[in-house]
């Protein structure tokens, strides 16, 4: 299991037994704070199973989420690099499952593991090719867009191909979820995803799992 997550993709067979050593296993229930902001960066996380979001409280007391992410992302990588206070909230959205690493362990893997290190710069490369696509489509497209742009964000990044030829999305993504993420109100991002249930654009299920049936007339809403 360790060798599939992209942290960890590469890694000798010796290399993956040290990595079992090192790491502990925890499960978390929905909606537990696995760090919280300013808090001292210790540990870094490993998602293996369920779905957490990254987010800050305003000062007038709203809730703004950075990211949402599901199996296989790293949390927190970014106290322990740099050895400063979290950045922000991790909540998780559902009972979840996460491996966790000390600070200390996570520098002994870096320096003695290159490959672990490649990764870990692959993946924040990654993140900010995705910050800056998802900054350019909040001031570019309108609700309607932002919500296409947002779920096809998601398809790419976590899809799992279906039987029918569509695209689930394993992750469980609320309206409210949406609609922080994106800038916008609940009730534009509801009437926006009416829109794509009614012309079978997607689907959604009752634990908030979107399935994508039709990519490209999802994509047309973001040009």
């Amino acid at each position: 299991m360790l060798g599939e997550i992209p942290l960890f993709q590469g890694l000798s067979s010796a290399q993956l037994d040290r990595l079992g050593e090192l790491l502990h296993t925890r499960t978390f229930p929905a909606a537990a704070n696995v760090m919280t902001v300013e808090q001292p960066g210790e540990v870094a996380y490993v998602v293996v199973a369920g779905t957490v979001k990254v987010h800050v409280e305003q000062a007038d007391g709203s809730d703004v989420i950075l990211a949402i992410l599901g199996p296989g992302e790293v949390v927190g990588e970014m106290g322990v690099v740099d050895n400063l206070g979290r950045s922000a909230t991790v909540v998780t959205m559902e009972r979840s499952t996460l491996l966790w690493m000390s600070r200390a362990a996570f520098w002994e893997c870096l320096r003695s593991m290159p490959t672990m290190t490649y990764n870990l710069v692959g993946i924040l490369s990654r993140r900010l090719r995705l910050a800056n696509d998802h900054l350019e489509a909040l001031a570019a497209l309108d609700i309607t867009g932002r919500v296409a742009h947002q779920i096809l964000a998601f398809a790419r990044e976590y899809g799992e191909p279906i039987g029918d030829g569509g695209t689930l999305i394993p992750i469980r993504l609320t309206q409210s979820d949406l609609a922080s993420l994106i800038a916008a109100s609940r009730v534009r991002v509801n009437r926006a995803l009416v829109g794509f249930r009614r012309r079978r654009y997607l689907s959604i299920d009752r634990g908030h799992r979107i399935t994508v049936h039709n990519a490209a007339a999802l994509e047309r809403h973001c040009q």
